[in-house]
């Protein structure tokens, strides 16, 4: 953890014509960087830059294309990624477990895609109060594992407010994605999240994103299913969900998320 903070801080630290041929606005680039938001956001721009990986399980050569400054960057992330995944792994299993499902029912395509890491850096922002560093948002994968900065930013809703979320030294912040949602008929509730920027310091963090392959078929488990409770979600693959989802306008303020189920009912 110690070593991808200080890498994560001497990548950003770089000077600007060591990452200049890594910035794209073409989202189908496994390796770039980026500014602003993900989303579609009406136009609406975000005081953020990101560093995209993307690492192929269980086996691949993806790292080839990561840049290769500083010196010991591939070293350091890949083994982050390999043991961060192998925690949000077991994680899923013992989520598995203890909903009366066979252990290794999230293995296999739902979590086999790209493990996408993506290293937010949110500078001072001189008017933290006009902007946001993420507008609110729930993940699109099925799992993800934060790796927060002690800076704090991170907010998550709750009771109709924003909750400044404590970051807790030498921990994870775990983030059900929506296709755990989905496979669990709602069972389990994606959180909406967002952070916020400051005007002193700033913020770096690390998300690793464990994805469903591409053609994975998702909907509502079986074992969650009944007549008194039918699905709420429609079975899609993992890419038409990104390609529907990828358009919802996000708001600035809490609640102005569209529905997960209302997105689907308009499919």
């Amino acid at each position: 953890m110690r070593d991808m903070e200080a890498m994560c801080q001497e990548f950003f630290q770089l000077p600007a014509a060591d990452k200049a041929h890594l910035f794209s606005e073409d989202p189908s680039k496994a390796t770039r960087i980026f500014s602003g938001s993900i989303f579609e956001t009406g136009g609406e721009n975000y005081w953020r830059d990101c560093l995209r990986l993307a690492y192929a399980f269980p086996v691949g050569d993806s790292s080839k294309d990561w840049p290769d400054k500083p010196q010991r960057l591939r070293e350091v992330v890949e083994k982050f990624i390999v043991l961060t995944r192998g925690m949000g792994m077991e994680i899923l299993r013992l989520l598995c477990e203890g909903m009366g499902l066979r252990p290794d029912y999230l293995e296999g395509d739902i979590s086999g895609g790209d493990v996408v890491l993506h290293i937010n850096h949110y500078p001072p922002c001189p008017n933290p109060e006009t902007t946001l560093g993420l507008p609110p948002h729930c993940d699109r994968n099925l799992l993800t594992l934060l790796l927060p900065s002690l800076v704090p930013g991170l907010e998550v809703a709750y009771n109709g407010d924003w909750i400044k979320v404590v970051p807790v030294p030498n921990s994870f912040v775990v983030n059900f994605g929506l296709q755990l949602e989905v496979v669990t008929n709602g069972m389990l509730k994606t959180i909406e999240h967002r952070v916020t920027t400051n005007m002193a310091v700033a913020r770096t963090t690390v998300a690793t994103c464990i994805m469903p392959a591409a053609d994975c078929l998702i909907g509502p488990a079986e074992e969650f299913l009944s007549e008194d409770n039918p699905p709420l979600y429609r079975t899609l693959t993992f890419r038409d969900f990104k390609r529907i989802y990828n358009v919802v306008n996000l708001g600035s303020s809490l609640n102005l998320t569209t529905n997960l189920k209302n997105v689907q009912k308009e499919i």
